[in-house]
């Protein structure tokens, strides 16, 4: 078909859409649900080849924005949804200009006569942190796609592209796009009590089976960074307890990084005078910007929690008080998030060789399994979980706190809460191998044994929340 004998297609059908929908409506109701959990609520969200806008109204945007070619399906939408706004328009002559957190095209991009030219014209709606997502059907289902068209059970469609996943990411490459997260959906897209619920969960989500499934997802950003090297400023946030002879050390081997740095020291009740140093290398180093803060409740998390509320620069940063994470390795980690080479940085253990006692045998087991565990669930390769130095823009910081609520509040230590919320966010998490060195002052913290069967707890907390959704 030409555009314009699409786009009277589409008008030809619009008034009968809700109709399928109807006949799809466990489908539609499950599709809804999995981008309701990728889009936080109150999301500024652009939807092209939005229809009759029954998707974008779920979102329950603060800001909506639904783009069609065909005006009769914008007259219906905005019939329907007058809170949203809905407009006429064409994917690969795009005439928005607005900034959105999320762009969304679901089963759009087969209709498009030129998707690289498509996707260069999404620039447009994008800035450093939006995320696209495109769902389309895998074309192992064009067979069945057609025969449910052929006895009624689907709206027929026009002929249309079929791209692999590989297709797809690549435009997406030739277009500055950079993908984070790619796989597939639904092995039955029909509702059989129980059966659904296992097979799409579940099933679905095993290797092999998942590439048997009827969606493709792309989840995607644009390259670059958001804020020149030059111009971001950065906050160290060290949770000390009990780490007395640490603290003039870390506030010596911690470079300026960035335009300014602030360094925030945490103290936990200790009962080796920790809060005293940290006053009097406080004052010591006027010099340095230097906070001392005492943290209201228990555990390092908390901790963090307290540090990060009160950082005032773009960055942030944790830095272990015991220092078996070199402070002179934290621009490394600056320069790989003010790059854009990723949003969220993890520091890893596992790749250099470690001083003798750094991490006994057992930690270093667990580490690995937890490691393997977390690259299947949140889609990422995640090499060590537990590493304690993390990295991440205020901003997305304040959007995982604001969305906690959806895992709740039950990490102490803080690790796995940042990686769950930077998962669900679709932040790109870029890993910083670091020399791991054995402490030189105090013990451990970190007991083996109940501290991992809280992480075990918690892998299979991931696995209801994050990927049997």
């Amino acid at each position: 078909m030409t555009k314009a004998e699409k786009i009277e297609y589409f008008d030809s059908v619009a008034i009968e859409r809700g109709k399928w929908r109807k006949k799809g409506a466990y489908y539609h109701k499950e599709l809804e649900k999995y981008l309701q959990f990728l889009i936080p609520s109150n999301s500024s969200v652009l939807e092209i080849g939005c229809g009759t806008g029954e998707l974008l109204a779920a979102l329950n945007p603060s800001r909506g924005l639904g783009v069609d070619i065909s005006p009769k399906m914008i007259e219906v939408a905005r019939e329907k949804f007058p809170q949203l706004q809905f407009e006429i328009g064409d994917l690969e002559n795009l005439q928005v200009e607005e900034k959105f957190d999320y762009v969304v095209l679901v089963e759009t991009i087969g209709h498009v006569d030129d998707i690289q030219l498509a996707f260069k014209e999404l620039h447009k709606v994008c800035a450093p942190a939006t995320r696209l997502i495109i769902i389309y059907y895998n074309y192992l289902w064009e067979p069945v796609l057609k025969c449910a068209e052929a006895v009624g059970l689907r709206m027929k469609q026009p002929l249309q592209h079929w791209l692999p996943l590989e297709d797809i990411s690549n435009l997406l490459y030739l277009n500055d796009f950079e993908v984070i997260k790619k796989g597939y959906r639904f092995l039955l897209p029909v509702y059989i009590p129980l059966v659904s619920t296992f097979l799409n969960r579940f099933l679905a989500n095993m290797p092999f089976f998942w590439k048997l499934s009827l969606n493709e997802i792309l989840i995607a950003r644009p390259r670059g960074g958001r804020k020149s090297p030059e111009e971001a400023t950065c906050s160290v946030i060290i949770p000390c307890r009990n780490e007395k002879g640490n603290i003039e050390q870390a506030v010596l081997r911690t470079p300026d990084i960035g335009k300014s740095t602030e360094i925030i020291f945490v103290e936990g009740h200790s009962k080796d005078g920790t809060l005293e140093e940290c006053e009097r290398v406080k004052n010591k180093y006027p010099e340095r910007d230097i906070t001392v803060l005492i943290q209201d409740g228990k555990g390092k998390y908390d901790a963090v929690k307290r540090g990060f509320a009160h950082a005032k620069n773009d960055v942030l940063m944790i830095l272990d008080a015991d220092l078996t994470v070199p402070p002179e390795d934290l621009p490394k980690f600056f320069d790989a998030i003010a790059s854009g080479k990723g949003e969220f940085i993890n520091g890893t253990r596992l790749v250099y060789q470690m001083e003798r006692q750094a991490m006994r045998f057992l930690n270093l087991l667990g580490n690995k399994f937890f490691s393997r565990a977390f690259t299947y669930i949140l889609e990422q390769r995640i090499r060590d979980t537990l590493c304690g130095t993390k990295v991440l823009w205020k901003k997305d910081y304040l959007k995982i706190a604001e969305g906690r609520k959806y895992f709740g509040d039950f990490d102490p230590f803080g690790d796995f809460d940042l990686l769950f919320g930077a998962s669900k966010l679709n932040l790109k998490i870029v890993e910083i191998p670091i020399k791991y060195r054995e402490r030189t002052y105090g013990s451990t913290q970190i007991s083996r044994f109940r501290h991992g069967l809280l992480l075990l707890k918690m892998t299979f907390f991931a696995l209801r929340k994050i990927k049997f959704i």
